[in-house]
């Protein structure tokens, strides 16, 4: 982590784990249900192929992760014995990492190199989508915004690994 030294650079700089990727979404058109896939491929500087995002002028939210462990917390803020990862309009989720460290870091996404752009903050869609309240359910577990700089294939069970720099 550039301009960090000492104990919190090391312990920022330390991110041995890596990241599954559990599931697959694409939103092929503004409000239009989520489409799972098993796989999809990730076009660099445009995001993935048949989401809409792909190839807009904000090329901060190429891609959008949500963090796995996060669902049964979204879940249980919403007053929900569960929720599944279509209805947060995610592109993936991901298990086993903490989507946060990746804040600043490149990293390998099956076949295709990303980057982290940003938090990716829950929108008024999520009333509708958990309930009344569902905005402020996701508050804090949005996941994160990527952008796409290498392509490729990226697939169920695939891993996120940190690029780790010479």
């Amino acid at each position: 982590m550039a301009g960090l030294s000492g104990p919190l650079g090391q312990l920022l700089a330390t991110l041995p784990q890596t990241g599954r990727v559990d599931w697959i979404g694409l939103r092929p058109a503004p409000r239009a249900p989520m489409q799972e896939v098993d796989a999809v491929l990730a076009e660099a500087g445009r995001g993935l192929a048949g989401d809409r995002w792909a190839g807009r002028p904000d090329g901060a939210r190429q891609l959008t992760l949500l963090q796995a462990e996060h669902l049964p917390v979204i879940a249980g803020c919403a007053g929900l014995a569960a929720v599944e990862p279509a209805r947060l309009r995610r592109n993936l989720v991901i298990s086993g990492l903490n989507l946060l460290a990746l804040k600043g870091r490149r990293f390998r996404l099956g076949e295709a190199l990303c980057e982290y752009s940003g938090l990716c903050q829950p929108c008024s869609r999520m009333e509708a989508a958990l309930g009344p309240g569902g905005w402020n359910a996701m508050r804090g577990h949005g996941g994160i915004t990527a952008r796409v700089l290498e392509g490729g294939w990226v697939r169920i069970g695939d891993a996120l690994a940190v690029e780790h720099l010479p």
